[in-house]
């Protein structure tokens, strides 16, 4: 157990970070679902710039990968596009 007060502050601070970490991965994980169920290109276009802002946020924030991120914009885009044929 931590004994030095930075040490105690560290773990809350973890803690906390780590909750708001899962509450945006998993609205975000969410989002991208709902994105992929789309069949209607006009819906689907709409929505994705809010999938991909809600992912770099994440990769900002260091939460996934900047690699991760960067492949799931580029799926979800292709994804979108072909929903116009």
């Amino acid at each position: 157990m931590a004994q030095h007060q930075s040490a105690k502050k560290r773990i809350r601070q973890t803690l906390k970070l780590r909750d708001a970490n899962r509450y945006y991965k998993k609205s975000t994980r969410t989002a991208i679902r709902k994105l992929r169920e789309m069949s209607e290109h006009a819906d689907a276009s709409k929505l994705l710039p809010k999938v991909i802002s809600m992912v770099d946020r994440l990769v900002k924030r260091n939460a996934w990968h900047k690699n991760k991120g960067a492949n799931l914009k580029s799926k979800l885009t292709r994804h979108v596009a072909a929903l116009k044929g």
